[in-house]
């Protein structure tokens, strides 16, 4: 596609980012003759026509809530163009990256660059909420950071415009499980107080280089974010008391937006605001400047010290910065929503199963396929169909098989393909910052989450080559329940995971699992997946 002149004027140039459900292109207006972004909604192509239409839906509606706020740190919106039946919204080019890639690769950010950054965030988002649009998606994947340093808030994908009929499903539950405010993970209609809380939340990431509320599931960090507080940061200096206003679990004791504004501006220039102070319960953490000497001369050092009176987080002493989170994957957990969050949120089960409506749509249709060549291709079986997967690889799976997608943040993708909505389930997870050096270390950490399945039982767990590349494999079983989301059945289930390390220092897991009375069809099919899998040349 590179190369493809759209509209007769917008000639593709090469991909800046992607996706689940897109991917970015930087291209050339050969009218203007200026660089700009294109933004191409690949997730139409894989979703039935149903979801089609309510995809579309939603680009349309990107653009036009990036189009109404006029803002110097909202990414400008230039034109909307319809494509090969889709819409593709042509954007503002930034030269730079995200506040996500800057804490990967640095670890964390200092305070007053945080705040400077927090506060033009927040100038952004007053803009939207004065133009009536909500961004319901702030983390700081959607932050990006020119080259000079100028800070802009981009990706309304799943923006609310006042007045507009919605464009999701009754109880769906749209955004980054991370950065969700308590009142919208308990299924609450989101407000203005709902973004200050997900810009609290990626501030305590850039500052800590980690998630507040990340836990080894979706699951487990949507009960942190209803019922835990946040552990105490040790970075954020005089940042912190502002982070603590505005994480309050109920949106009426969060600062308005000016407060928080006044706030952030004091902390960008070093001082700590008495305003923000007043969020933080007594007792609780302190900030202290101290005078320090290294090797290089005499500096100062803001650090938090926890006092013991009624601190309301557990103690955390000074630690080197972590410069990986863990984004674990997920598998075919049987838990019900319901007894850990309460019934309000019970539906946001679908935001991580393996029908994802937020992310490409339940009920996907299969992708165009190329033919099998007769008695198959490289032994698969004849009939097969071939999937190019924008998440990066190429895999055979049986005719009828329909894609979603279960997790795609901060690094990680996890494709699901199943028949019959995750009864007989493959899953792909395509990770290009692992946390762990090996693969084996990752799954020896994944079972030791998941060992309180009902009856769970390991069969194998070890190490083992992929096509010459150092890789692990596990294969276990369990029992599912009756109560368990829908999509499983009350039987025993078995599952098979292999995974390895790219040269490159991409993770990838191939994933299947199925009843325990069809194993035997299922296994012979992984084989027939495995010998099929190819990393594809152009990856995300």
């Amino acid at each position: 596609m590179q190369g493809l002149l759209l509209a007769g004027r917008y000639r593709l140039a090469d991909t800046i980012g992607s996706g689940g459900m897109g991917r970015v292109w930087r291209a050339h207006d050969e009218v203007l003759h200026r660089a700009v972004a294109i933004k191409e909604l690949t997730a139409a192509l894989y979703v039935s026509e149903s979801d089609q239409e309510r995809l579309l839906h939603r680009t349309r509606a990107e653009a036009r809530a990036a189009a109404r706020i006029n803002h110097s740190a909202v990414v400008t919106v230039h034109d909307v163009l319809d494509h090969d039946a889709r819409p593709w919204i042509v954007m503002e080019l930034i030269e730079g990256r995200s506040l996500a890639d800057a804490v990967k690769a640095d670890g964390r950010i200092e305070p007053a660059e945080a705040a400077r950054i927090g506060l033009w965030v927040l100038r952004a988002l007053r803009a939207a909420h004065a133009a009536g649009v909500l961004h319901r998606d702030v983390k700081p994947g959607n932050v990006l950071i020119s080259h000079d340093g100028r800070v802009l808030l981009t990706d309304f994908g799943i923006a609310q415009i006042e007045g507009d009929t919605t464009i999701t499903r009754t109880g769906e539950v749209v955004g980054s499980v991370d950065y969700l405010a308590p009142e919208r993970v308990r299924g609450h209609d989101p407000g203005a107080a709902s973004d200050l809380w997900a810009l609290g939340a990626t501030l305590y990431t850039a500052v800590e280089g980690r998630s507040p509320f990340r836990r080894t599931s979706p699951i487990g960090t949507m009960q942190a974010v209803v019922e835990e507080e946040p552990a105490a940061p040790v970075n954020a200096g005089v940042l912190g008391p502002v982070l603590t206003a505005l994480l309050r679990k109920d949106p009426a004791d969060r600062p308005s937006s000016a407060h928080a504004e006044q706030m952030l501006a004091e902390a960008a220039e070093g001082r700590r605001s008495a305003a923000a102070q007043a969020y933080v319960p007594t007792g609780s953490v302190r900030y202290e400047t101290e005078s320090a000497t290294d090797g290089a001369g005499t500096g100062t050092d803001t650090r938090a010290v926890q006092t013991a009176a009624a601190a309301p987080y557990p103690p955390v002493t000074a630690a080197p910065v972590r410069r990986k989170r863990h984004r674990l994957r997920t598998f075919a957990l049987v838990v019900a929503l319901p007894a850990i969050i309460g019934g309000g949120a019970a539906v946001a089960w679908q935001q991580f199963g393996t029908d994802s409506p937020a992310d490409s749509g339940s009920a996907s249709q299969t992708p165009s396929a190329t033919p099998t060549e007769p008695g198959g291709q490289r032994g698969i079986p004849a009939g097969w169909q071939r999937h190019n997967d924008p998440a990066g690889f190429t895999i055979y799976l049986p005719k009828g098989w329909k894609r979603s997608i279960s997790i795609d943040q901060d690094g990680l993708t996890q494709v699901d393909y199943s028949p019959d909505k995750g009864k007989h389930l493959v899953r792909v997870a395509v990770d290009t910052a692992p946390d762990f050096a090996t693969s084996y270390a990752h799954m020896r950490n994944l079972e030791s989450q998941i060992s309180g399945l009902q009856n769970y039982t390991p069969l194998s767990l070890k190490k083992a080559l992929f096509r010459d590349l150092p890789g692990a494999r596990w294969e276990y079983t369990w029992n599912a329940l009756a109560k368990d989301p829908p999509h499983y059945f009350a039987a025993p289930y078995r599952a098979i995971d292999v995974g390895f390390m790219e040269r490159d220092g991409t993770e990838y897991a191939i994933y299947a699992s199925s009843p325990t009375a069809d194993w035997a069809t299922t296994r012979k099919q992984f084989d027939w997946i495995l010998r099929s899998w190819q990393e594809s040349e152009v990856k995300r």
